[in-house]
């Protein structure tokens, strides 16, 4: 009869938690561990990860652990055998030799590598438990091993029964995200969706070797993660179940060929985890129904337009910077921000992600609006202290919210708009950094505070007093959707060759600005005071004033309520403002 022993190898990469020792079990059998022990050469093993780089000691790979140790202890003892033996006194007759001992029993090593796939972040509590399945994973192997001895299941395939003629047993367990057990599913089983956990054996019936390779384990701890906050247990209890389910996959336990199946899988995984005193019950429903998960993708990964804030501390950000714009995107058609986009750009920030705004609107604005969802001041994504691009692009704050660019309308041009609006009673409102002007009191210009938060604009008594007092950057005109269009827009355009720039944020909005200026040439001009290159930035709009930042972004990404003009530059077409665009687009593209 083989003696079971196991240890687990460490993972290289990863600083090591210090952990106490596991409680004893009743009737468990003694486990020796090797501390450090080399890992065997990866093409002992479907898949590779961080941590796990194989590396040859032949003299320990020849050798059990503590050898070394176990062989001076053994000469010590010879020794004073041998001494205390010279000092008794010798019998005068020769006794009779003794028998011979009984036949050394031999031992059987158990061996579990436990690694996370290497795009996964720096997760505290994963990390943790990988700790904790190096002592773990090797205690459920000797439970179901010795199971096999008296095991009189009718449905379980019986390939492995007889593990007494090895050395070594080894299984794999790798810690991934749901993108990557997708991706892995689709290639090794042909289906397109997630799942809590793949086993995939590696046993060869007819291979005479002295290692029994029994495969691996990869279990989604964001799966797990939501299987264990519906059942109310912890993240370590559920993936130790896939753990225990995996092992017996491996060990020709399969649930899904029938009821009976299904029936004696649960009931050899409830023996073993009440062996370990261990929580977990049943077979996780819907963990592999991809009806659940909406299948669509970019760039071949994993999108689902219900994936949570949480889920997102099990990947790593693809992007260092995010550029939102406001109206039309952040805000919805209330000028609110909505809870799931807060909670989004809360999330994303505390994973590392820069969040920038990059607006038409004055700073005091931005700050005002986002302070009702708690997303303003040194604690939020804007304040008076951080990097940001308002009015179009003309007015650029650095680090330290220090201003670095400011760009003025041509005089001649601010006076040409403002005898516009008096002649025409079509309402104005100038803009001079975190100031608003306008040359009589509408309704229009009240809403632009009352609805549009920018700041309350003060009624100036001429056009000369105005130009004489305050710097220009730009100036809107009110107006109806249909006026714009069929007679602002197309006079300004004309009257304005070469002099000034046309921008049309919205549809009842239309704004002169500096000609050769643009919101894309203010993002610019903070990436570079920076020091980051578009390659590491994402950027969310809608508007026409929208087109040059999405095209210098690495991602653009334009909400569906966007012009065409802006969703045809687009990467990809995100919802609509009213439907959380800006969450759906971080939780789907940024990481």
């Amino acid at each position: 009869m083989a003696r079971i022993v196991s240890r687990a190898l460490p993972l290289a990469s990863r600083s090591p938690l210090r952990l106490p020792p596991p409680p004893p079990l009743p009737g468990a059998a003694l486990l020796r561990s090797a501390a450090a022990a080399p890992a065997l050469p990866p093409a002992a093993s479907l898949l590779s990860w961080r941590g796990l780089t194989a590396t040859h000691e032949p003299s320990l790979a020849a050798t059990p652990p503590f050898a070394g140790f176990l062989a001076g202890i053994r000469g010590l003892r010879k020794l004073r055998r041998g001494q205390a033996a010279a000092k008794r006194p010798q019998p005068q007759d020769f006794a009779p030799p003794p028998p011979p001992p009984p036949p050394k029993e031999s031992e059987i090593e158990l061996i579990a590598r436990i690694g996370v796939e290497e795009d996964m972040p720096d997760d505290a509590e994963v990390l943790n438990i990988v700790e904790i399945l190096k002592l773990n994973v090797p205690m459920v192997m000797k439970i179901a091993l010795d199971g096999l001895v008296d095991s009189n299941y009718s449905t379980r395939d019986t390939s492995i029964s007889d593990v007494g003629k090895y050395d070594k047993v080894e299984v794999s367990v790798l810690l991934c995200n749901d993108n990557f057990i997708r991706n892995l599913s689709k290639e090794w089983r042909g289906e397109d969706c997630t799942t809590d956990m793949l086993s995939m054996s590696q046993y060869i019936p007819d291979l005479d070797v002295p290692i029994l390779m029994l495969g691996d384990i990869v279990i989604s701890v964001e799966t797990a993660a939501r299987q264990a906050e519906e059942k109310g247990v912890t993240l370590l209890d559920e993936v130790r179940l896939l753990v225990v389910r995996g092992i017996l996959h491996l060990l020709g336990f399969h649930h899904e060929t029938s009821n009976e199946a299904a029936m004696e899988l649960e009931k050899e995984e409830q023996l073993i985890l009440k062996s370990l005193r261990w929580k977990g019950k049943g077979l996780a429903k819907g963990s592999q129904d991809p009806s659940k998960l909406q299948t669509d993708s970019f760039d071949g990964q994993v999108t689902n337009s219900q994936k949570r804030a949480v889920t997102l501390r099990f990947y790593r950000p693809k992007f260092k910077y995010i550029f939102c714009d406001m109206d039309g995107t952040l805000l919805n058609s209330k000028s609110q921000v909505t809870a799931r986009n807060a909670e989004a750009l809360r999330e994303a920030r505390s994973r590392g992600v820069n969040i920038v705004i990059a607006t038409g609107k004055a700073r005091p604005a931005v700050i005002d609006v986002l302070s009702m969802a708690d997303l303003s001041g040194r604690t939020g994504i804007v304040s008076e202290s951080s990097p940001g691009v308002f009015l179009q692009g003309l007015l650029v704050y650095g680090l330290e919210g220090r201003q670095i660019y400011k760009r003025n309308l041509d005089q001649e041009v601010c006076r040409e708009a403002l005898l516009y609006s008096l002649e025409h009673r079509i309402p104005l409102v100038a803009f001079s950094q975190d100031h608003c002007f306008s040359l009589f009191e509408h309704p229009l210009v009240d809403s632009l505070h009352y609805v549009y938060h920018e700041p309350k604009a003060k009624i100036v008594p001429s056009i000369d007093n105005l130009l004489e007092t305050a710097d220009i950057q730009k100036v809107l005109f009110l107006e109806t959707p249909e006026g714009i269009s069929s007679a602002l827009r197309p006079y300004w355009a004309k009257a304005m060759e070469g002099r000034a720039h046309v921008v049309q944020a919205q549809p009842d909005m239309l704004e002169l600005v500096p000609p050769a200026t643009s919101k894309g040439n203010g993002v610019q001009i903070l990436l570079n005071h920076l020091s980051i290159s578009p390659d590491e930035v994402m950027a969310i709009g809608d508007g026409e004033n929208d087109i040059e930042m999405l095209q210098l972004a690495s991602l653009g990404v334009a909400l569906a309520n966007g012009s065409e003009k802006t969703k045809a530059v687009a990467n990809v077409i995100g919802a609509t403002n009213d439907e959380d665009g800006v969450a759906q687009a971080i939780y789907e593209y940024a990481f």
